[in-house]
């Protein structure tokens, strides 16, 4: 599926370009949809936990998985995170090496989870499997892909950002859904429902609703800043090339900072020097203190030219772990996969 720099506006209404869009989206989501109901064509050698969302754009799948990796330990496996490297120059299979690689190469996302667990770029997901040995790795954390059906899942858990919900509830190009919502809930093993202190979207409590009518397990989880009191009372320019930046902004407003200025930029883009003595310039122009996320951070942590150098230096990384509300619910889970990997 092509990825879009931002989200339309009108894909939070069911207003009339979404309408006018509606012919086009009936054949998406005809294909789509059966494209979710192909049979998978491999299995892995180790249990397989997907981490997807219902929409274009960024729910919160990153900090998903990471919290899951954390978890997946408690229970005693080892696990490693599969993603397909977006972004990154470098198609695969390879397992991502800190020392060598930078978001150029293997994307931000990827950056991210090699901090925390052995790490596969694969574009082709099941190509990456043949690294699972060397990764030592006895379960995989699927980074997307809920959608693709080339690799089989033991669990697909959905995550669901509280403050879009599902949108206007309309498939690509009317809305934001990947595929029919029916779909998508029928390939779904648990929805991740997180928090970031924004309201909560109208699309939302249907969406619960229907998960009830279906039984289909809900999982509350909260997006919490790493060290908030660094934030607290500042004055500060967020900016950030993320799915939806204005949820960044409610995060570091819920954390006390007064978000005076919000830049944002295309999902995933690699800032320029025209970018960065702009947002030098600006913030410096109103004493404001420069604030971006870590997958920004992550982006720029191989920059070399002067300008992207200094505003690597002066920008505060404001870093979120993901908590679930009841972590021993997921823990559950996971004992699940520990049995069907012992028959």
């Amino acid at each position: 599926m092509p990825r879009l720099t931002r989200a339309p506006a009108f894909w939070r209404t069911d207003g009339v370009v979404a309408r006018l869009a509606a012919p086009i989206a009936a054949v998406w989501g005809a294909v789509a949809a059966a494209r979710l109901r192909r049979a998978p064509a491999v299995h892995a050698p180790v249990p397989v936990i997907a981490v997807g969302n219902f929409t274009a754009g960024g729910a919160g799948k990153t900090p998903t998985v990471t919290a899951l990796v954390g978890l997946a330990r408690t229970a005693g496996f080892s696990p490693a995170v599969l993603t397909r490297g977006y972004g990154g120059a470098l198609a695969g299979p390879l397992r991502v090496d800190l020392a060598r690689h930078d978001a150029a190469a293997v994307g931000d996302e990827a950056l991210l989870h090699a901090a925390t667990a052995p790490t596969i770029v694969a574009r082709d997901r099941p190509a990456g499997l043949a690294l699972l040995a060397d990764c030592g790795a006895d379960l995989v954390i699927l980074d997307d892909g809920f959608q693709n059906p080339t690799l089989a899942k033991d669990l697909a858990l959905v995550v669901v950002d509280r403050g879009y919900g599902v949108g206007n509830g309309r498939v690509i190009p009317s809305g934001p859904l990947r595929a029919p919502l029916p779909a998508q809930l029928d390939r779904a093993s648990a929805l991740v429902i997180v928090a970031a202190g924004e309201p909560d979207d109208a699309s939302l409590a249907p969406l619960l609703a229907e998960a009830h009518r279906r039984r289909l397990p809900v999982h509350p989880a909260r997006l919490v800043p790493q060290r908030p009191e660094r934030l607290a009372g500042r004055r500060v320019l967020a900016w950030a090339g993320i799915g939806r930046p204005e949820k960044f902004a409610a995060t570091l407003a819920a954390l006390g900072a007064e978000v005076v200025d919000l830049v944002a930029f295309a999902d995933h883009r690699m800032l320029d020097e025209a970018d960065a003595e702009a947002l030098l310039a600006r913030a410096g122009a109103s004493g404001l203190d420069l604030v971006t996320t870590e997958k920004d951070a992550a982006r720029l942590s191989a920059a070399t030219t002067p300008a992207l150098r200094r505003l690597v230096l002066a920008s505060h990384v404001a870093a979120v772990d993901l908590v679930f509300d009841d972590p021993a619910a997921i823990l559950a889970l996971l004992a699940g996969l520990d049995r069907r990997s012992r028959r």
